[in-house]
């Protein structure tokens, strides 16, 4: 039995380690970089109970959205998504990320270089797990959808590694 819960903490540090891949926090963000935006209005907040969030998403997605839960790499259904469209929040349906933006990081996890526009998502600081990372949520319902690391493509150097059961995708 001891075996057995001294094995826990290994397998979580394997299955978050696939998202963080040697990635050093993240010096420059959505907020901070400069890339093209679309003017936005104002993003009114969604608020509801947790029974009420537990009540209109999938278990999975309570648990990434609602209490900072990730999937297990490679199983979520939006990773080898090549459709065009915009990426969702599953939470609120705040349009986050744009398939123009998408990208293979080879991490296991949907990633894009940018939000669809900077005041989509909000980033802040995530000690968990004894690691300094910079954690994304939506800035409509404060959903968890993933973290934001420095080591992605151009324009922007940031990698967005979001979870597949956060986001919903719509085709255009």
């Amino acid at each position: 039995m001891k075996h057995n819960i001294s094995l826990l903490p290994l397998l979580c540090g394997v299955f978050i380690a696939g998202c963080v891949a040697q990635a050093e926090p993240v010096a420059q963000t959505a907020q901070t970089a400069k890339v093209p935006s679309k003017a936005a209005p104002k993003i009114v907040k969604v608020v509801k109970t947790d029974a009420q969030w537990k009540a209109q998403l999938s278990p999975a997605a309570y648990d990434v959205l609602r209490h900072e839960g990730t999937e297990a790499a490679g199983s979520g259904s939006l990773l080898k998504n090549k459709q065009n469209g915009i990426y969702k929040c599953a939470g609120c349906d705040l349009e986050l990320f744009s398939s123009k933006t998408k990208y293979e990081s080879g991490t296991g996890w949907p990633s894009f270089y940018q939000p669809i526009r900077p005041i989509a998502v909000v980033e802040k600081t995530d000690t968990q797990f004894g690691m300094k990372r910079v954690e994304v949520e939506c800035a409509r319902c404060e959903g968890h959808l993933g973290h934001v690391f420095d080591d992605g493509p151009k324009p922007t150097g940031l990698r967005y590694c979001m979870n597949s059961v956060a986001l919903k995708f719509e085709k255009k």
